[in-house]
């Protein structure tokens, strides 16, 4: 069920009114058991067969959380770690890579020669797999390490791991923040829900008005980039750099948004990213809830940024490497992901990597000559990279690539859509208003007169309705 659809439009209201009317009735398990039941029929909207992973990894982990509270023998309370990082891994590996790793298998063999037909299967990839994957395994690392008691609610978990808003692109939600949340009687308040339809509302343009539009565009050149120019090119690669942020910021918007509305709080995914100084300080205010997994769960283990120079290069490619594998089964988001750690060593090295913390211009209407320069290169070397994710093979970004470094990049771009630049223009001034929130609706107007406020909710909304692009999954499903 896609957020942008009538189905999702009826849905919502009607799991809403259940929901504060079970509340008022004092049951929290039976509102627990609501957000299960409702999300099982979200998520099998879809493909009602893989509601059976979903309930099995719940399982596994319920069951291994229990044991980890019985076991003190460390021996043991390793295993059960392994047992639930197995289980969930070795899910996630055959649905999502299993023909990736068979092809190039059998690459590998006729390189040298050799011909060998191994069997692949037609398997589809479970929406979601790899959100609800990592979140479910953050509860039993966290119980693991002691961080985090064992929760005895298989209601309240199955919610936890299920929760509808986030299930299918997140944000991945840690249990140490969201599960304490099941736990606790809700109640209806105006004014956070008030908050969450602004925030959906935010989300809608973003996912509707700027990623649909801009969709069409650089699908437009991407599929046929041999017949444009430079210029061309790079304007396309602009605009999937603008339909991928619109389009994932804008799920999160609406999945925070949503969840609000039924009284949970979860964590801000992105912080503004395209207006960032450096590629560092991108990747702190990029997908936030994946690349901070990343951190606790693997780089930080790994040794992190201490000790010698040699191991802080080999945890910073692996952790990019393996987060750009993380988005899909295709050695694009390999290359990708090494490219962006190609971008983040330097500031490593140099200790640099945590210059820019702050929120740029925090005090002032707009940035320094520097800053701007700043933002405008690492928003240009960052949509360079998307082109390895956008681009269906190695092959072709790199043709891409050498497309855009032609002459011709000093040329008039073939394609020009007027109305496009506008919205997109309209879109980062509102974006740089509230940039120091963590949404941009979230207090901008807030001060002024109720009729303003209205006023520019309505023409937002209108420009939804009028000059949304045509509707295009959203893109992080595919993940």
């Amino acid at each position: 069920m896609l957020f942008n659809s009538i189905d999702f439009a009826i849905f919502l209201p009607i799991v809403f009114m259940l929901y504060w009317v079970i509340n008022k009735r004092g049951s929290l398990t039976m509102q627990n058991l609501l957000i299960v039941v409702a999300s099982y029929v979200f998520y099998g909207w879809w493909d009602y067969r893989f509601l059976a992973l979903i309930v099995f990894s719940t399982l596994v982990d319920f069951t291994v959380g229990q044991q980890l509270r019985k076991a003190s023998d460390s021996g043991k309370r390793k295993a059960l770690l392994w047992t639930s990082i197995f289980v969930n891994i070795g899910l996630l590996g055959f649905f999502k890579y299993y023909n990736f790793f068979v092809d190039n298998f059998v690459q590998a063999f006729s390189f040298f020669g050799s011909e060998i037909q191994p069997n692949t299967l037609n398997i589809i990839l479970p929406v979601g797999i790899s959100f609800y994957t990592f979140q479910t395994l953050s509860y039993t690392i966290d119980v693991y390490r002691k961080k985090l008691d064992p929760t005895n609610d298989i209601v309240a978990f199955a919610a936890f791991v299920s929760f509808f808003p986030q299930l299918v692109a997140g944000p991945i939600e840690r249990a140490t923040n969201l599960l304490p949340q099941f736990y606790k009687t809700r109640k209806f308040h105006y004014s956070k829900a008030v908050d969450g339809l602004r925030q959906i509302l935010w989300g809608l343009f973003k996912k509707v008005v700027i990623a649909d539009n801009c969709a069409q565009f650089a699908n437009m050149i991407f599929d046929d980039y041999s017949q444009y120019s430079g210029s061309t090119l790079l304007l396309g690669a602009i605009f999937f750099a603008f339909q991928i942020y619109g389009d994932f910021s804008g799920y999160s918007d609406i999945a925070i948004g949503t969840s609000r509305l039924f009284g949970f709080d979860l964590k801000q995914n992105f912080a503004f990213p395209y207006f960032s100084r450096d590629i560092a300080e991108f990747w702190r205010r990029w997908h936030i809830s994946l690349s901070t997994w990343f951190r606790d769960y693997v780089y930080i283990p790994l040794g992190g940024s201490k000790g010698s120079v040699g191991n802080q290069i080999r945890n910073v490619f692996i952790i990019f490497i393996v987060s750009g594998f993380w988005h899909g089964a295709n050695w694009t988001f390999i290359v990708w992901g090494a490219l962006n750690a190609v971008y983040f060593l330097p500031l490593l090295l140099l200790q640099r990597n945590r210059k820019h913390t702050n929120v740029v211009a925090e005090h002032t209407m707009l940035p320094s000559i520097k800053e701007g320069i700043a933002m405008l290169i690492t928003f240009l070397i960052t949509t360079l990279a998307w082109i390895f994710f956008r681009a269906p093979s190695i092959s072709d970004a790199v043709q891409y690539l050498a497309g855009v470094i032609d002459s011709s990049l000093v040329s008039i771009p073939e394609i020009r859509p007027s109305f496009l630049f506008i919205l997109i223009l309209l879109f980062l001034v509102i974006e740089w208003a509230g940039r120091r929130q963590k949404y941009a609706l979230e207090a901008l107007w807030l001060g002024r007169p109720k009729v303003v406020r209205w006023l520019a909710y309505y023409i937002i909304s209108m420009i939804i309705f009028l000059y949304g692009g045509k509707a295009q999954e959203f893109i992080y499903f595919q993940f």
